[in-house]
């Protein structure tokens, strides 16, 4: 099989969540390979799995948009969108401060504040 990867792929075994949907659904899934523009992912089933996905690493504290590029068996090629890092890194921020604000009130209320 001819090599079409523009940049070779480090060998790893990093657990990961794709979310599948905007409802917030998630697959598990292993992480095999990757580099800075895809990854090959495993999963229990790739069965209704969408054309694109969010993956999240947590050992490598990064999300990435994903699109499918190809799908065999239990095992999917992805690309990684790498247009959208700036916006995810803001969502993500949002999120955190979001949380950092709820926290300080239940502290609050707790302290008696």
């Amino acid at each position: 099989m001819t090599e079409r990867r523009q940049q070779s792929r480090d060998k790893v075994m990093l657990g990961a969540v794709a979310s599948v949907n905007d409802q917030g659904s998630t697959r598990d899934c292993v992480v095999r390979n990757i580099s800075e523009h895809g990854a090959r992912l495993e999963f229990g089933s790739a069965s209704g799995l969408p054309d694109t996905l969010r993956l999240q690493i947590a050992k490598k504290g990064r999300s990435f948009l994903a699109r499918i590029v190809w799908l065999r068996n239990n095992v999917a090629g992805v690309a990684f969108d790498t247009s959208g890092d700036a916006s995810d890194l803001e969502e993500r921020l949002r999120r955190s401060e979001r949380k950092k604000r709820e926290l300080q009130r239940r502290l609050n209320v707790l302290l008696g504040n």
